[in-house]
């Protein structure tokens, strides 16, 4: 088996919007050294001056250096029937395969990543950076962030990784039908292992600890490796490649309750990698209060935590729009409903007459703002999955052991749930799946 171990330096963190600016291939047949290749390349576009203070490849460097479709052959014979080894494989081989398709040759070969093989067949060492590695195990490493002593070190790393490869490591992982090539690097496949096969929300972690993506999932297993199980050359894939540590889950009964517990946990917890839902949360309020000579008036503001709106809208219009329906309906003045600076009322009621006529409309409101609770099969066979919506708001959600019980009323229902924040996306998912599913609703 030969081995073509491979380092490149680029532009940029990913293949989709950044050039090459050296390359070098190192021919190994696992023992030692049979060919070397090397060389600079002109990507064209400008070197970022922290690329060149990490590299110290700079502009006029490259200026008089082939480009990467001209040497494009010469690498593709390099890489062709070989094994394509790397420190963090995905990386640069999403680079070199890219380039090398735009260029008219396509690369289509097994990969090795030196970072997933080392923490495996040399664990429990301090770090497995390439620079830590080698100073731990003894790698002469020099020309650090170029290319060429970038891949020599890496060869020799290799060499370390077969020889004491006892269990068969390098071959599992060579076996097309895994997908272990493609997950970050430092992520451990066991994680993958064992997520359910089931509904629920995934996390993706940083070396930190920090959550930087959450998404949902019919079977979170499967759509958790889908995130993995290609090469893509985008910014968003490279970024996951690279930051990914740690992978952890929520199962959940349904995909109804996967989907409304992503929405929560994208606006608790905010991720880097979260881009959509941002523009969900309900805007603004309708709200009422009694002015200074007594009149109960209504006024649709932004929200704010120090009061409670009646109902939420995500656009001060719709709020307007519901808010003219109540005056229609019960005759309310639109100055004191703050549409209107003039007073339209034919005859203009006393305080005490008009706050009833206020109280009728608030009453109306809640009454059409149904209270219902959606019953669905529970995770476990002894259990029931419950989605609440409370006066037309989302109140909460969570399981029922003793459903008949728990259903008694509205305040049982409540202390059975986990309050969780309202937002009109997650208003309208409910709202949809209770008209498509009437008969696993129950009304209060």
């Amino acid at each position: 088996m030969l081995y073509a171990v491979v380092d490149i330096e680029t532009t940029g963190g990913y293949a989709a919007a950044n050039g090459i600016t050296e390359i070098a291939i190192v021919i190994h047949d696992g023992k030692q050294v049979l060919n070397f290749y090397e060389s600079l390349v002109n990507p064209h576009i400008p070197i970022p001056y922290f690329i060149q203070q990490l590299t110290g490849i700079d502009n006029d460097m490259v200026t008089n250096a082939p480009s990467f479709e001209e040497i494009a052959g010469q690498v593709y014979e390099l890489l062709q029937d070989k094994v394509f080894v790397a420190h963090t494989v995905n990386f640069d081989y999403s680079f070199v395969k890219h380039h090398l398709d735009s260029a008219g040759y396509e690369l289509n070969c097994k990969k090795l990543c030196t970072v997933r093989l080392a923490r495996k067949v040399l664990p429990g060492l301090n770090g497995y950076s390439l620079g830590k590695l080698t100073q731990q195990l003894g790698i002469t490493h020099t020309q650090r962030h170029r290319a060429g002593g970038d891949a020599l070190a890496t060869a020799d790393l290799l060499a370390m990784i077969v020889e004491k490869d006892v269990k068969g490591d390098i071959a599992k992982t060579l076996k097309i039908k895994t997908g272990e090539q493609y997950l970050p690097p430092h992520l451990p496949v066991g994680q993958i292992d064992q997520l359910p096969n089931s509904p629920g929300v995934y996390y993706f972690y940083d070396a930190a600890g920090k959550v930087i993506y959450v998404g949902k999932a019919i079977n979170i297993r499967k759509r958790v490796k889908s995130h993995f199980s290609n090469n893509k050359i985008n910014k968003q894939k490279q970024d996951f490649l690279k930051e990914t540590q740690k992978i952890s889950y929520k199962q959940c009964a349904t995909e109804l309750m996967a989907h409304i517990l992503e929405s929560t946990e994208i606006r608790r917890l905010w991720p880097i990698h979260n881009r959509s839902q941002r523009g969900y949360l309900p805007q603004f309020g309708l709200f009422t209060y009694e002015d200074r000579l007594g009149y109960k008036r209504f006024t649709i503001e932004k929200n704010r935590q120090a009061a409670k709106p009646l109902y939420t809208f995500n656009t001060i219009m719709e709020g307007h729009s519901r808010l003219r329906e109540l005056i229609s309906e019960f005759g309310l003045c639109s100055r004191l409903c703050n549409l209107s600076t003039d007073c339209d009322c034919p005859t203009h009621l006393k305080s005490e007459d008009y706050n009833q006529q206020a109280d009728k409309a608030i009453l109306w409101l809640k009454k059409h703002l149904p209270t219902f609770a959606l019953i669905d099969k529970g995770i476990d066979e002894d259990e029931h999955s419950c989605i609440l919506i409370m006066e037309g708001n989302f109140f909460g959600m969570g399981y029922l052991t003793d459903k008949k019980q728990q259903l008694k009323n509205i305040e049982t229902l409540q202390k059975s749930l986990e309050p969780l924040q309202d937002n009109d996306f997650i208003r309208n998912l409910v709202f949809r799946y209770a008209t498509d599913n009437p008969e696993k609703c129950v009304a209060f």
